[in-house]
């Protein structure tokens, strides 16, 4: 007797994003740069910025925090929530506002109690959203994303971003190279090592929003309790938990942070936990970890070469664990309640 599974109609749905993540980034990229030379002119007038955002968008916003350091710019990423909660001061900072849908909660309220500044921009998938219309925008080609789990709209706002970096001075050659020319290396000996684990950490230096983004997707498609903590914040206690019912997901790229990540998976194996590298640092892998590689890269080079394969894997890890995987039964796609 043959047994056939049906994927469930969620995953199909991501599957339909997944499918046009490329080509949707790169038509974002090359398409927002008026609005990207303006957000630029900007952080060099005030020289700090403050990225606001929540979920995916937070992630983005931890994912890019770093890159504008490296430029000079003051930048911090705060969950919007926080900033509606204990708000720093908006005088001289350039403020980007993240929201995939243009619609939640918090950035209905934020504008309401705030109404922006000149130094506001937004960044959406919808141009007709309440964001769009508010705030000058950047905005993602291919409208809304329909599935629940964020894939396109992390890879879409990536490259919104990356044209903002490029109108600053940024050689933005090799992300484009990831986007033009994506990597599909194999993910089932990192899949086989997290098939029996109750819990899974994610965690990095320079690439710590790429992380977070990934134990988002984790969580919300398996159901499984997964989250992420940056490498030193890993390192000072909860190495308690670590177990063979623990998974742990690195990610390392070619930076002055790649021997952290590598004593961070050297530490992990000693404690028995299963450990899954994404390796973009051209450095030997780690023995004991099921290593997924990629050319030496790092910035976005390394967000885009390592985000969908990342995607394929909590995919394949809530596909095994969950029936419905992708249909949210205590969540919806658009927060529309704080």
């Amino acid at each position: 007797m043959t047994m056939t599974t049906t994927r469930p109609e969620g995953l199909l749905a991501i599957d339909r994003e997944m499918a046009r993540q490329h080509a949707d980034a790169l038509a974002s990229f090359r398409t927002n740069g008026e609005v990207a030379a303006k957000a630029a002119a900007s952080l060099k007038r005030t020289g700090r910025l403050l990225l606001l955002g929540m979920g995916g968008s937070h992630a983005v916003g931890r994912a890019v925090e770093p890159l504008y350091r490296l430029l000079g710019i003051d930048a911090i990423a705060l969950p919007l929530s926080e900033q509606l909660g204990a708000p720093l001061s908006l005088d001289g900072r350039t403020v980007f506002i993240t929201s995939q849908s243009g619609e939640s909660a918090e950035v209905l309220r934020w504008f309401e109690e705030t109404s922006g500044s000149a130094e506001t921009f937004g960044f959406t998938l919808e141009t007709g959203s309440f964001l769009a219309r508010t705030a000058p925008c950047l905005v993602g080609h291919g409208g809304t994303e329909q599935a629940f789990a964020a894939t396109r709209s992390l890879t879409v706002s990536f490259a919104l971003h990356l044209a903002i970096l490029e109108a600053l001075g940024e050689d933005a050659s090799q992300a484009v190279d990831a986007l033009e020319n994506p990597l599909e290396p194999a993910i089932d000996e990192a899949l086989a090592a997290l098939s029996g684990v109750r819990s899974v950490v994610t965690s990095g230096r320079r690439l710590q929003g790429l992380a977070e983004a990934i134990a988002l997707g984790f969580t919300e498609l398996s159901r499984v309790p997964c989250f992420s903590l940056e490498g030193g914040q890993l390192r000072h206690g909860p190495m308690e938990m670590l177990s063979p019912e623990m998974g742990v997901v690195l990610f390392r790229s070619d930076d002055e942070t790649a021997d952290l990540v590598t004593a961070m998976a050297t530490s992990v194996v000693a404690a028995g936990a299963k450990l899954v590298v994404f390796d973009a640092c051209g450095h030997p892998p780690v023995a004991g970890a099921a290593t997924i590689t990629f050319p030496p890269l790092t910035g976005l080079a390394a967000v885009f070469a390592m985000l969908p394969t990342a995607q394929r894997l909590m995919i394949a890890f809530a596909a095994a664990r969950v029936a419905d995987a992708g249909t949210p039964v205590r969540s919806s796609k658009i927060t529309r309640s704080e």
